[in-house]
């Protein structure tokens, strides 16, 4: 299989899975490595194709957005150990965690897609930092971070904010 019909081939998977594919899956189905997928990506990006890599795979965002659906960014600010507090608070609302989005001092505005719906999102997320001994994005900007979010509703976005409040999680002037 050439090159360009690969990458073809690698949208094509993106775009009729449910579920992120892994670098690992997309390599092993077109017989390549998984850094030949990651270049496949890299260029598929560079051409335009907003493919977010989180920690459950590749996925493409999904531009059909249910009725009524907000999108919102909070500001929070807690240390790590109040991420997974933080994360189920927002998805036990019904709401989607996109990404989470740091201010650096050199670098500025940094973005990690999460695209955690789901209480398994979240425990394969936490599980994959642990793993890794990675550090989460809060540490750089001392705790204060963003997010952006998916709610169903602005009952469900008000829900979520109040808690985050109360847990002494969504920072003063918490939404956008």
């Amino acid at each position: 299989m050439r090159t360009e019909e690969r990458r073809n081939k690698v949208l094509e998977f993106l775009q009729n899975s449910k579920y992120p594919l892994t670098g690992t899956q997309l390599a092993a189905e077109f017989g390549v490595s998984r850094q030949i997928i990651v270049g496949d990506v890299s260029i598929l990006r560079a051409m335009g194709t907003p493919i977010y890599a989180t920690p459950r795979g590749y996925i493409l965002p999904d531009k059909k957005l249910k009725n009524n659906t907000l999108i919102a960014t909070i500001t929070c600010r807690h240390d790590g150990k109040d991420m997974r507090r933080e994360l189920e608070t927002i998805i036990d609302e019904g709401a989607l965690v996109r990404d989470v989005i740091v201010e650096h001092p050199v670098y500025g505005e940094l973005h990690g897609h999460l695209m955690l719906s789901s209480r398994h999102d979240i425990d394969v997320f936490i599980e994959k930092m642990e793993q890794s001994n990675a550090k989460p994005l809060l540490d750089v900007s001392s705790g204060v971070h963003l997010h952006t979010i998916e709610a169903p509703d602005t009952a469900a976005l008000s829900r979520i904010t109040d808690k985050l409040r109360k847990l002494g999680i969504l920072a003063e002037g918490g939404q956008v």
